[in-house]
């Protein structure tokens, strides 16, 4: 041996033989924690519109599912460029971006009541029980308030807007994060991890957002939750680095987050062109990562799936209130949204499941999820019950959704990662924001639909399986939530049966 390199190579033995640095998991609570804001945020409007926005602006049900809608198709196609502007710009930065812009949307709301006051009446006050006392004022004297209900509908539109293009960055930058500090075998139980923070948020909504709306205004829940982004980005500022950037990250926690790199060069070497896709630019564009399948096996495990979980988050609490008659600030109400996420907690143990698999039966990656995948999308046909069993009670139904959302839960954590799987770091958010369009469209279409079927339902009276009005819809709806799963992961394997790395070469 060289003597001259003898001392670097003791040092190399000695700091590979230290114990093994877990920074990895602090980045992971750190996208824990903004998710957990993240959901906060989505939350407020779900569960004071129904009891305290409403009766000031007039709204129905078609107004809420229009609102909703117009959200889920923005953050859809906001998600199809957020991926290839946090690939161009780094997680880091494309992280701060996401998190500013959606916290500034989510403080918007607050105003909404003020501006449509101001428009309306034409007489402006900056104060929001000056705004709310107006607008019922406004609301009782006549036809004036068919135009408080269209100007408040645009305005909360408009917030909703900047909310979605700000949110819409959130899953690429978490995907790629975890992409970048993870290796594939245990990045379905750390999107699980990270992933919790949908149902904590959830959890903490119920016993925050309606008693800061009923205590303070619906104004205050908005810009209170709002505010928490910004303090979010103080931390991410110091805390994220590039593994091999970080100082805090050591040669043996590198080299574990790095383990796959000699794996996917001999899978380079070794597979044939029926294992793996070539493409001979490395810089995938929008439009090139819809020409793979395993683009449109992830397009069809989100469109349908995410459908089913947006109109649960969206709905659940209307849900609780109009059926049971439990207001989401009631003591029942409140435990009853609680005990739904509580529930879904269980997905943390689910998102473990694909990893269990593979450390056991030695299997590829997206082979553990798939049969991972297919024991979630079990599950979810217990929503065919939700209706039939509520007769007898509440919590049935309760219970049930709280499942349907652990199975949820459970299966996006796996889903997202079927990307990285199956597709290298460096274009993880581009396809992860162009699966994402899907995401977006079946939220719009599972919110502003069930807006208009409810609306419908009650106006006419609709009658279906023994159910009549609104409650025939939510018949009709879970049904079709209870099926979606399945057919999703039917369509998956249809797309991609086997395991088939995508390689870029330059």
């Amino acid at each position: 041996m060289n003597l001259e390199s003898y001392p670097s190579a003791l040092s190399a033995e000695a700091e590979s033989s230290k114990k093994m640095t877990n920074y990895r998991w602090v980045i992971c609570g750190m996208l824990f924690v903004a998710l957990v804001i993240n959901y906060l945020d989505r939350q407020v409007l779900s569960l004071t519109w129904k009891n305290f926005i409403a009766p000031e602006f007039n709204w129905t049900d078609a107004d809420y599912g229009r609102i909703t809608g117009i959200f889920s198709i923005v953050y859809a196609l906001a998600m199809l460029f957020a991926g290839k502007f946090i690939d161009h710009v780094g997680t880091k930065r494309g992280y701060l971006w996401a998190i500013g812009i959606w916290s500034a949307g989510a403080c918007l709301h607050a105003f909404c009541g003020i501006l449509t006051d101001g428009i309306v009446s034409g007489h402006w006050t900056l104060s929001f029980l000056g705004a709310r006392e107006n607008l019922l004022a406004i609301q009782q004297a006549g036809t004036i308030g068919v135009m408080v209900t269209t100007v408040s509908v645009w305005l909360f539109i408009a917030a909703r807007v900047v909310l979605s293009v700000g949110e819409a960055g959130n899953f690429p930058s978490s995907i790629k994060a975890v992409a970048e500090y993870f290796p594939k075998k245990d990045r379905g139980f750390a999107t699980g991890v990270f992933n919790s923070g949908a149902q904590i948020g959830a959890l903490l909504a119920p016993f925050s957002i309606p008693l800061i709306a009923k205590y303070y205004g619906w104004e205050m829940a908005f810009l209170a939750i709002g505010v928490l982004g910004f303090v979010w980005m103080g931390f991410w500022v110091y805390i994220y680095k590039e593994p091999r950037k970080n100082p805090y990250v050591n040669r043996a926690e590198l080299e574990y987050i790095e383990q796959d790199l000699h794996k996917e060069a001999e899978d380079q070497k070794t597979s044939d062109k029926k294992e793996t896709e070539i493409q001979q630019d490395s810089n995938v564009g929008l439009l090139q990562a819809f020409t793979f399948r395993q683009t449109w096996a992830v397009i069809f495990g989100r469109f349908l799936p995410d459908s089913v979980w947006w109109f649960l988050l969206f709905w659940a609490p209307a849900f609780i209130s109009e059926v049971y008659g439990f207001s989401t600030a009631s003591t029942q109400g409140m435990l009853a949204i609680f005990s739904i996420y509580l529930i879904s907690m269980l997905s943390l143990f689910g998102s473990y499941l694909p990893t269990f698999f593979i450390n056991r039966s030695r299997i590829n990656p997206y082979s553990g999820r798939m049969k991972a995948m297919l024991i979630f999308a079990i599950f979810p046909l217990m929503g065919w019950f939700v209706m039939p069993l509520g007769n007898i009670s509440m919590w049935f139904p309760v219970v049930i959704i709280g499942i349907m959302c652990a199975a949820h839960q459970s299966w996006s954590a796996n889903v997202y990662n079927v990307v990285s799987d199956m597709f290298p770091k460096s274009v993880v958010a581009t396809v992860t924001g162009a699966a994402g369009l899907a995401s977006g469209l079946g939220s719009f279409c599972s919110n502003y639909g069930a807006g208009l079927l409810f609306t419908y339902a009650a106006d006419v009276n609709l009658r279906f399986m023994g159910y009549e009005g609104k409650n025939a819809g939510y018949m009709i709806v879970f049904i079709i939530a209870g099926s979606a799963y399945l057919l999703s992961w039917i369509m998956m394997k249809i797309l991609v049966p086997k395991y088939k790395l995508v390689v870029l070469k330059k």
